[in-house]
This record gives C-alpha cells, sequence and structure tokens, in this order.
C-alpha cells in the first residue's frame, strides 16, 4: 500500500486541474486554463491558474503600476539615465516627500509633488486590493477575516503615510521611497521621539510579532510533523480518533497543558499576526503628537530605569 504522499516526497500527483466554485462568481473575468510547475510542488501546489483578476484587481494593479513608473522614473533621472550608475546606486537613490516648508500644501513636482502624486496612486491601488478581497471572499461565501487581516496592515500604512502627517501638519512626515533611505527614515524616526524602544505599544508590536512567528512555526511544524497521517486535512478529522489531528492536539495538550484546537491555532496566530501593525500604528500616531520624548515618558511613568 502506497504511503500518503506530501509536499516533502518525490511524487507529485498531478490530474485534471482544479478551476474553482463557480456559483456566484463572474466566469468571465477568470482565465480559463492552468498549468503545473514541478518546481511550485516541490514547496506546496503546482498548480498555476485559473487567475480571476477582476475590476477592482486591474484597476489596483493599473494604479499601482503608474506608483512604480513614476518612483522608477525619478530613480532614473537621479542616475542620469544611465543603466551602469542605475544599478550601482539603487540602494540609495530615493524619491522623498516635500520639505517642512510646505506643510499640507502641495508643492513644485521637483521638489515633493512628483512623490505625492505617486503616493496617491499607491493609496488607491491599496484601497481597491482591499476592496477586492471583501468582493471575493463575499463571492465564494467566506467569512471576511482576510479582509480584515489586511485592512490591519492597512491602518499601519495610512498611520505612518496619511493620519500621523495630517495631525503633525506636515507632508514631510512621509516615508520616502528608497531603500536605505527608508532605513534611515526609521532610524531618524525612532532617534527624534526618544527611542521608540521605550515606546509601549511599539513593545507590544514586536511582541505580538514574535509571538505570531512563534504560533505559525509551532503550527506549520505539528502539521508537517503529522502529514504522514494527512495532517493537512485537519478539519476533514477533527471529529475522528486517532488521526493526525487528534495526535496533534495531544502532543500540545501534554506539552503545553492545554488543547489547542485546529481552530483555535487559528484564531490565536490570526489575533497576534493583527495585533502586530495594530498596536505599532497606535505607537506610531502617538509620537510626536501625544509624546515627543519616549524616554522622558518611560522615565516619568516608571517604564525605564
Amino acid at each position: 500500500m502506497a504511503e500518503y504522499q506530501n509536499i516533502f516526497t518525490q511524487v507529485q500527483v498531478e490530474g485534471p486541474p482544479e478551476m474553482g466554485v463557480t456559483e456566484g462568481v463572474e466566469l468571465h473575468e477568470r482565465t480559463k486554463g492552468a498549468s503545473f510547475v514541478t518546481f511550485f510542488g516541490w514547496f506546496g501546489n503546482a498548480q498555476v491558474g485559473p487567475f480571476y483578476l477582476g475590476g477592482l484587481g486591474l484597476a489596483s494593479l493599473m494604479a499601482g503600476l503608474v506608483w512604480f513608473t513614476m518612483v522608477g522614473a525619478a530613480f532614473w533621472a537621479q542616475a542620469g539615465y544611465n543603466p551602469g550608475v542605475f544599478m550601482r546606486d539603487l540602494f540609495w537613490l530615493s524619491l522623498d516627500p516635500p520639505s517642512e516648508e510646505y506643510g499640507l500644501g502641495f508643492p513644485p513636482l521637483a521638489e515633493g509633488g512628483m512623490y505625492m502624486i505617486a503616493s496617491f496612486f499607491l493609496l488607491i491601488s491599496v484601497m481597491l486590493w482591499w476592496a477586492r478581497a471583501w468582493v471575493l471572499a463575499a463571492q465564494l461565501k467566506m467569512g471576511k477575516h482576510v479582509f480584515w487581516a489586511y485592512g490591519a496592515a492597512i491602518w499601519l500604512f495610512l498611520c505612518l503615510g496619511f493620519f500621523r502627517p495630517i495631525l503633525i501638519g506636515s507632508w514631510s512626515e512621509m516615508v520616502p521611497y528608497g531603500i536605505f533611505t527608508h532605513l534611515d527614515w526609521t532610524l531618524n524616526f525612532s532617534v527624534i521621539h526618544g527611542n521608540l524602544f521605550y515606546n509601549p505599544f511599539h513593545a507590544l508590536s514586536i511582541a505580538f510579532l514574535y509571538g505570531s512567528a512563534l504560533l505559525f512555526a509551532m503550527h506549520g511544524a505539528t502539521i508537517l510533523a503529522v502529514s504522514r497521517f494527512g495532517g493537512d486535512r485537519e478539519l476533514e478529522q477533527i471529529a475522528d480518533r486517532g488521526t493526525a489531528t487528534e495526535r496533534a492536539a495531544l502532543f500540545w495538550r501534554w506539552t503545553m497543558g492545554f488543547n489547542a484546537t485546529m481552530e483555535g491555532i487559528h484564531r490565536w496566530a490570526w489575533w497576534f499576526a493583527v495585533l502586530t501593525p495594530l498596536t505599532g500604528g497606535i505607537g506610531i500616531l502617538l509620537s510626536g503628537t501625544v509624546v515627543t520624548d519616549w524616554y522622558g515618558w518611560a522615565i516619568d511613568h516608571g517604564y525605564a530605569r
């Protein structure tokens, strides 16, 4: 009898492509075919397609392409239209927000106006893709958990580039588009506001970040460890005895002293991951608006010694 195959075996079972749910879905916006890639099969599902973009997805990609093109054009101009210089200095090139003197006004193109227009298209792209997540979940009669998880990331994105600059009164507080300049902005933000390590919401965000990484690693390792028993089909096994699901639950009951159910572990992981940007966004919003010196605040409140 052949042993149950999983993603770590050399055997890849390939049959007719799975074309997905057809009821209540706009099929004319879906590609008609699918293909299989052996390399992808080593890590997960080998099937590629069908693709379902839709009007919202297409509009989102187009707006994102405008942002990408504008940032790339700015980098290309800074490199003097020299491909060698462009590749050499790519990590140092940057499209920067307006200077502080313009406040919340619209600056000339060469002094931050290009950045503002690009940021507008990036915002449109992100929000359209967020709306797409809701529409697709509704069509497939799914819960909206992915939509709200994506919304948590958008919350942090908006705190950095929209809500906080408005509260401060200057678009200069927005984050530049560049690799090293982005990192420099992060460092300077922490230094200016008295070390973010003393920001309690930043601390919560890091705790949830590490916690979610640990939870996802624990869950992923557990399912892979029982994949020989069909652990990836966990929902089919919850009510059965002696299955992969029961073994996995027993392992964590014996290890941690409680029964991490197959539904419960996903709720833990979802909340830990979502709370990472939610608490991080709160910490960003409070910096420079309510608290200007986090180290001083920590001393005053007994948070630092």
